[in-house]
């Protein structure tokens, strides 16, 4: 599958809202916590299906830095410090197609183990 590319990204610091649109026309508003839980990251994806971690207590973090990499994606550094974890242009994409499910999703899952955000 070809993935659409962005053409633009803005961090909205104050909303704590990355904004990336890709060349295709689709547009992604993305918390930076929906980014931060969904980190591409061994830490929290884990080494093999099944083992993804459910990442609690990030309401407010943001992003602390967009690092380019190559033509492929971005390093992103939240201000938790959290680092690792190169964001392809796929997974941010992809990000951006499932968050109305997968945000909810997210939000039920904490609250059925008794976790906030």
């Amino acid at each position: 599958m070809v993935y659409p590319r962005p053409t633009d990204i803005v961090l909205h610091a104050t909303s704590r809202i990355l904004e990336v649109v890709f060349d295709n026309g689709e547009r992604f508003r993305l918390p930076c916590e929906y980014l931060r839980v969904n980190s591409p990251s061994a830490e929290v994806q884990g080494h093999g299906p099944g083992q993804k971690v459910l990442v609690s207590g990030k309401r407010d973090v943001c992003i602390a830095a967009l690092e380019p990499t190559g033509h492929y994606g971005v390093l992103i550094r939240f201000d938790d410090g959290h680092a690792s974890g190169i964001f392809g242009w796929d997974t941010l994409h992809d990000l951006g197609r499932a968050y109305d499910t997968a945000w909810p999703a997210y939000l039920a899952e904490l609250e059925a183990k008794g976790l906030s955000r």
